[in-house]
């Protein structure tokens, strides 16, 4: 019969061998994980080696608790070789633990990095924050990857502080720390701020979408500096009330597509509201300078007989670099043209130059207006807004159409009734339309251009003319 002493001395040797078999799982996986560094930008390649890693710490975690389990018992039964194994078995565990996280937490720096870029992107501020709390929790992975790194190389200084196996944990742990000290940067460093951009390559009217932001919902606004309209924007920004708004530059802002549809919310909430104090910011409550109303009154005394009085319609032109499929083409500035007469209005093109053929006949040309000095001083931005009030009190422009473009918008958030031409539905300016007053988006479909002259006969019987 057989005694029951040697039998628990057995299953702890068969342990012991399971641990080594998790422990050399582990160590081959994350080899594989390794080898794979050199490959993380092909498609397929960064999962597999994220499964890797997951893997081999799973299979260390498993290898180090069966082995430090085992070895007490094998100590206790005198079993000095199969205690030697376990505490091996333990070392190699504990070593692929410490390398595996460090790997881990250098993954996570890149994920987060990734994801926060992608987040300051988004084109929703419910978007963007949602990227924010997914790239927090992974920088937490990264710290928590961060801590057993460093559990793992202090076990192993402690057993064997001079051994080169310690040496190369405690090198990971530095390697898993640095890194999670640079994604909790990503995070403390995270830019709420959107741009206002002075660049030429910009387009000049997105500054009213960032300002109007600030305006109707506190949004914090950097401008873009050392460009040559930055003095410009900082003075109008200010002017508006803004100075609290401003902060210091830095990289990684908002993206720009999230003010449309923070400026639609307010709208929605109080139209008439949003609207005067979009009003009250931006023409502050000073008189139209001269030199804006002269430019304005000279340039229309020229117009066309009978025209200095009748009711007018912006005809927006544009010619522009980026999209320039979205440019207005010369066939269908003669086709609004026609449609703007017929109804009894008198067309004022403006925005870019006039390309490809003469003013039409009938209309007035105002075109590149703010090259002019009295539209070049400090004050330019409120000065183009001016530009725009002055010609719907005092010159009877009832409306504005073109083809998709910014310029256009600072002008509908103060009032001006706007229809803007475009291929497909605009996802971004489209959030505008039954939130900004008279504000409509005309797709270029079937019978758009009758559509076109029914509102424009609207405008035409809806608005009198100063003085008529």
């Amino acid at each position: 019969m057989m005694t029951e002493g040697p039998e628990p001395v057995c299953m702890a040797v068969a342990e012991v061998l399971a641990a080594q078999d998790l422990e050399r799982d582990a160590a081959d996986s994350l080899d594989a994980a390794l080898a794979l560094a050199t490959t993380l930008h092909t498609p397929g390649q960064r999962d597999r080696y994220r499964r890797l890693l997951e893997r081999a710490i799973e299979r260390a975690d498993r290898a180090l608790a069966a082995a430090d389990e085992e070895r007490a018992a094998l100590q206790e039964q005198e079993l000095a070789a199969g205690g030697e194994r376990a505490l091996a078995t333990s070392m190699g565990a504990r070593s692929t633990l410490a390398r595996a996280h460090a790997a881990r937490a250098e993954d996570a720096l890149h994920g987060a990095v990734q994801l926060s870029l992608s987040a300051q992107r988004a084109p929703t501020r419910e978007a963007c924050d949602d990227g924010w709390r997914r790239a927090e929790a992974i920088v937490a992975g990264a710290e928590a990857s961060a801590r057993a790194a460093e559990i793992s190389a202090a076990e192993l200084e402690a057993g064997a502080p001079r051994s080169k196996v310690a040496r190369a944990a405690r090198a990971a742990a530095h390697k898993a720390e640095v890194a999670a000290r640079a994604a909790r940067r990503i995070i403390e460093e995270r830019n709420h701020a959107y741009t206002f951009h002075t660049e030429s390559g910009f387009s000049f009217g997105e500054g009213w979408h960032v300002a109007a932001a600030a305006v109707l919902a506190g949004a914090a606004i950097q401008v873009e500096p050392g460009k040559a309209g930055t003095p410009h924007a900082e003075a109008f920004l200010r002017d508006a009330g803004l100075g609290d708004h401003l902060q210091a530059y830095r990289s990684r802002p908002r993206a720009m597509k999230q003010t449309t549809e923070i400026v639609a919310r307010a709208f929605k909430a109080g139209p008439s509201s949003a609207q005067r104090r979009l009003r009250a910011a931006f023409l502050g409550d000073a008189p139209i300078p001269g030199s804006v109303t002269g430019w304005v009154d000279r340039r229309l005394a020229e117009a066309p007989a009978g025209a200095s009085c009748r009711k007018k319609v912006l005809l927006w032109i544009r010619e522009g670099l980026h999209h320039p499929h979205r440019n207005t083409t010369h066939a269908e500035l003669l086709e609004l043209t026609d449609l703007v007469r017929g109804t009894g209005l008198v067309p004022v093109l403006t925005g870019d130059a006039l390309r490809g053929g003469q003013v039409p006949e009938g209309a007035v040309d105002m075109t590149l207006f703010w090259k002019d000095p009295a539209f070049r001083q400090l004050d330019m931005r409120r000065a183009q807004l001016q530009f725009f009030e002055h010609l719907r009190r005092a010159h009877g422009v009832v409306g504005q159409l073109g083809v998709t473009t910014a310029g256009m918008d600072g002008p509908a958030l103060l009032g001006l009734p706007t229809m803007y031409l475009t291929d497909t539905p605009n996802v971004r300016m489209r959030q505008w339309v039954g939130a900004v007053p008279d504000y409509q988006e005309i797709v270029r479909e079937s019978g758009y251009l009758e559509r076109v002259r029914r509102v424009l006969s609207g405008w035409a019987e809806a608005r009198s003319c100063p003085g008529m």
